[in-house]
């Protein structure tokens, strides 16, 4: 029998000078501090990567800690309760780790400036205890060779640190986390190895890095939106931007204001699984528009990944059901309530809890229809109909027992059918991201008009311009907005975390 030969253990553990904790009074000179601390122990991960990759295995194990903030409150003094975040809801220690602060420089910088304002307290940065994985430390887009494993013989477990599943979850907004006595409460919705995690998954499913993406999400189930956001993108750029100033498609190709062909980026031979596309404005203001495919499975995976980028709002374009005999082929649905038969998310959101509507989305949306459709009033009626969606987990509903759906959707007064609305707005319940829905109906299965082949093809080339246009009028409606009006304190439950 071949004798099996054990490496030797690693008993030294190499890490980066300790990093004092600095307390601060100015949120820009904190965020300053978080991204050198950051940057200087991703890149001593980096480093020691690159000279085993060069010199082979090492008798030493590498290790670097995410930075973390750090605040303390004593006092009950009630802050301004009209806004949904920015404020710790009782006196204590509350703590966060935090990845990529490059990224999120903006939004660290509005999260910690409201938290000094309205606690008039200090806060500090420190090297937290969480490991900083090695598989998250490299730069975005960062290519690493298969052959570099011939040169390092031992596990890279046993030389780095790896993403830990067991403590990468959503029990922080999902509000089942148990804080111990004497450890520190969530200051944000989720730790820095969460996000990392969602990073990644981001480009892999999208085939666009993170730092593309827009705080305003437009879904989809078809591609023919897609087609359409296309042609009006490029149209934009050629001329001028009218306020965008780059539209990227999958491989980050890049088109700026002004051009009419793409100057960065490199045009796919084959599509990820959800292409995301991005009309960039300044400050992230733009819009993002995703295929998801088809189902609840797709909506809950792309919102799980999204949401860690904290966007002011995502909205559902889409074809549906119509299942009133009222209907029209072309009509369209504002969702106000869903029925939640796709199942995803029952673990994590129970289906008894309701799924309200949004004040500020709800009415974005119904003037964005009026003024694209020329329509208003009382007249806006036979175009539109305001009730209930209900979501779905199979598509051919239709070829079983239909006694037993047919009975629920009538008794939950649900107007209109899809396979991803209720995912998206549950979802966006869960991540406190303002949602909304509206969707075209394609077909009425249930009094049988089903469209024909050149009808289809007629209907498609006629409402899915019109209803992109109304999509992309809601969400400059939206932009318009104060965000602290928008980010509504319905999505806000007993005990939340200070940062948005």
């Amino acid at each position: 029998m071949e004798k099996r030969i054990y490496p030797t253990p690693i008993e030294t553990i190499s890490c980066p000078e300790p990093f004092g904790q600095q307390s601060f009074t100015d949120a820009g000179e904190a965020v300053a501090a978080l991204k050198f601390l950051y940057e200087r122990n991703t890149a001593f991960l980096r480093n020691a990567f690159s000279s085993l990759a060069e010199q082979g295995d090492t008798q030493r194990r590498y290790r670097a800690f995410y930075p973390e903030i750090r605040v303390t409150t004593s006092s009950y003094t009630q802050v301004d309760s009209r806004q949904a975040y920015g404020h710790m809801p009782l006196p204590g220690r509350y703590s966060t780790t935090i990845t990529r602060p490059d990224l999120f420089e903006s939004y660290l910088t509005e999260q910690l400036r409201l938290i000094m304002r309205n606690h008039g307290v200090q806060v500090t940065i420190a090297e937290s205890a969480t490991p900083i994985p090695i598989h998250f430390a490299f730069l975005e887009g960062t290519h690493v060779d298969g052959s570099i494993a011939e040169f390092i013989k031992r596990p890279i477990r046993d030389l780095f640190d790896v993403p830990d599943l067991n403590s990468t979850d959503d029990h922080i907004v999902n509000g089942t986390l148990e804080v111990l006595p004497g450890e520190p409460k969530p200051l944000a919705p989720f730790t820095a190895q969460r996000i990392d995690y969602s990073l990644h998954r981001l480009s892999h499913y999208t085939a666009t890095t993170p730092h593309h993406f827009q705080n305003f999400v437009l879904f989809t189930n078809y591609q023919f939106y897609i087609d359409e956001f296309c042609l009006y993108a490029r149209d934009l750029m050629a001329k001028g931007g009218q306020g965008y100033e780059a539209f990227v498609e999958p491989g980050n190709v890049v088109t700026k204001a002004g051009e009419t062909r793409p100057s960065e980026g490199t045009p796919l031979g084959r599509m990820p699984q959800m292409p995301a596309y991005h009309l960039k404005k300044p400050g992230h203001a733009g819009i993002t528009m995703i295929n998801i495919g088809v189902g609840p499975s797709n909506a809950k995976t792309i919102t799980d990944h999204v949401a860690v980028l904290r966007p002011h709002a995502w909205l559902m374009l889409g074809h549906c059901a119509g299942l009133r005999n009222t209907q029209a082929l072309g009509d369209y649905v504002l969702a106000h309530a869903y029925v939640r038969e796709d199942h995803v998310l029952d673990d994590d959101l129970p289906v008894w809890i309701p799924i309200p509507p949004l004040a500020e989305i709800q009415v974005a949306l119904q003037e964005a229809v009026a003024e694209v459709t020329g329509l208003s009033g009382y007249d806006l009626k036979r175009i539109m109909r305001t009730g209930t969606v209900a979501t779905i987990d199979n598509r051919n509903w239709e070829l079983r027992d239909q006694r037993g759906p047919v009975q629920r959707l009538s008794q939950s007064r649900a107007i209109a059918l899809d396979m991803e609305s209720a995912t998206i707005a549950a979802n966006g319940f869960r991540f406190r991201v303002p949602y909304g829905t509206l969707l075209c109906v394609s077909d009425k299965p249930l009094h049988g008009e089903l469209k024909l082949p050149g009808m289809a093809t007629e209907f498609y080339k006629r409402q899915v311009a019109q209803h992109l246009n109304i999509g992309i009028r809601a969400v400059e409606k939206l932009a318009e907005m104060p965000m602290e009006r928008l980010h509504s304190r319905k999505l806000r439950s007993f005990s939340e975390t200070a940062f948005q």
